[in-house]
């Protein structure tokens, strides 16, 4: 038997096939101008085949764009909760993985600990996908450079600002930042950077990554801005963050840094007034809506990759 094609990191992925994976989110998107959403592509690729999807933490975005992604490819999703199945009970994961190859095509799991995720891809037969861990989320960056692509042209040598915790979406810019030939440019409060075994490892791989304390110096001159929820789910230390992250804002006087024509990005969901300000969530700069629309694009691309359709 084939080992399956699992969609852990961005990191496991060769510069070819994240490239593939972009391209095809890109094609797939401009056939369905003015389409219903509803209805499938004219190819219909992944007609009967059926993706289980297991939600440990809340989604919105995931949840709705994988299941109108397979909708589109032809094919049928399955939204389970940990409390909807015997995970909820007590099953293992390897178990659990086991009894759903034999019954779906593929399974996305949003997990609360990347290491449950890979358990569960170790004891599968069909592939899986990260629909985000505590450690990375790697389907939300393919939707964040399709975005900057179409907003701004071909990614490599952009210079992109994250400003913020230096959390899992973080971690897989840091990822692709390996891949596509981009400047990202990370500003934390101190103790809240990235992993040092990443960047290292992402420097090694030939990324070129800079961690600063200093939001200012970080933005200047940047053509993509981007910034994340300063508490996120599973988070402790909502007093010591709130305390710690106001310098780290994107307000009009931060984004005045950037570039002239810089976007502004947000994996979204949002908290007007702290992370960003309304002016630039809501702005002309801001390419946030079409970013969370293009997570349905960028599944579709995933799903064909893991399929080996690309």
């Amino acid at each position: 038997m084939t080992a399956p094609r699992h969609f852990l990191d961005i990191a496991a992925l060769s510069r070819e096939e994240l490239r593939a994976i972009l391209d095809e989110a890109h094609a797939r998107k401009a056939l369905r101008l003015d389409w219903p959403n509803a209805k499938p592509d004219e190819d219909a690729p992944l007609a009967d085949h059926a993706l289980a999807m297991i939600f440990q933490k809340n989604s919105t975005r995931t949840r709705v764009s994988f299941e109108i992604a397979m909708t589109q490819l032809g094919g049928h999703a399955i939204a389970l909760s940990a409390a909807d199945t015997q995970l909820g009970r007590g099953e293992s994961i390897e178990d659990t993985a086991r009894v759903l190859s034999r019954m779906v095509d593929a399974v996305m799991m949003r997990a609360n600990k990347h290491d449950d995720l890979v358990n569960f891809a170790h004891a599968a037969d069909v592939p899986v996908i990260n629909g985000l861990t505590d450690l990375s989320h790697p389907c939300q960056i393919v939707a964040d450079i399709m975005t900057i692509e179409e907003w701004a042209g071909d990614i490599a040598g952009k210079t992109i600002a994250w400003l913020g915790d230096g959390n899992n979406v973080c971690a897989s810019f840091v990822h692709a930042g390996e891949k596509l030939d981009f400047k990202l440019r990370i500003a934390t409060p101190p103790g809240y950077a990235p992993c040092a075994r990443e960047i290292a490892a992402a420097r090694a791989a030939g990324a070129d990554v800079a961690v600063s304390t200093d939001a200012r110096a970080t933005i200047a001159g940047a053509d993509v801005v981007v910034t994340d929820t300063w508490v996120s789910m599973g988070d402790v230390d909502k007093d010591a963050r709130m305390a710690a992250f106001p310098p780290y804002a994107v307000t009009d006087d931060m984004m005045a840094c950037a570039s002239k024509e810089a976007l502004f990005l947000h994996c979204l969901p949002a908290h007007r007034g702290e992370e960003v300000s309304a002016a630039v969530i809501d702005g002309p700069q801001s390419a946030v809506w079409d970013e969370a629309e293009n997570r349905v694009h960028a599944q579709k691309a995933v799903l064909m990759w893991c399929q080996g359709k690309l």
